[in-house]
């Protein structure tokens, strides 16, 4: 029990520094890897709570493609540091004001009680399995609606690449096989004509 509570205050720490890491550091490249390592402990954190799905879907989806994603946007278009200063400073009240109503927010729905009346956490079975028992789950009574969300993506896919711009029929490209199978009498032909007599 020791070492599972040394444990959490480990990767909690990682959490509360990677999210400092994320407002503070003036390099938006530094500040999505800080986000990057943020999500990698809060997934620790879940596998300490028995939510192997949750902390899986955390590394797969956001780490791997949500901040890929972000990663080549940043590093793509050209941010100026002064501007970012700038506006830094300039939202600093808006943004602890926000900080603080959600903070209130929070305190307010969690209570003390709620995490009181529920106890001991459940110990499951060695073998016990949180993604086989969501996969049973997902697939008998809510085969359906699983299956409907997967065709919606799949309309969405097939929308996004239909919707995609043509490029214009007149556009000049080069013709690879045409250029391989030239020949020089097509292109090159040689005059013979009398040389220019002196008058």
């Amino acid at each position: 029990m020791l070492l599972e509570t040394i444990f959490f205050y480990l990767f909690a720490a990682g959490v509360v520094l990677s999210a400092v890491g994320v407002v503070f550091l003036r390099n938006p490249v530094h500040s999505a890897l800080s986000l990057v390592l943020a999500f990698v402990f809060s997934a620790c954190l879940w596998l300490m709570l028995q939510a192997e799905f949750l902390a899986l879907i955390l590394i797969l989806v956001y780490v791997g493609a949500v901040m890929t994603l972000f990663l080549f946007v940043v590093m793509t278009i050209n941010l100026d540091a002064d501007i970012k200063k700038q506006t830094f400073v300039h939202y600093l009240p808006f943004g602890l004001l926000l900080m603080a109503l959600l903070a209130a927010l929070l305190l307010f729905v969690l209570k003390p009680a709620h995490f009181l009346s529920i106890g001991q956490p459940i110990i499951q079975d060695q073998d016990y399995s949180n993604v086989q028992v969501l996969g049973k789950v997902l697939y008998t009574h809510y085969v359906y609606p699983f299956e409907l969300a997967a065709v919606l993506l799949l309309v969405a896919i097939v929308a996004a690449i239909s919707l995609n711009p043509r490029q214009p029929s007149n556009k000049k490209t080069q013709n690879t096989e045409k250029q391989l199978y030239i020949k020089r009498a097509d292109r090159v032909r040689l005059l013979s004509m009398p040389t220019e007599k002196k008058p």
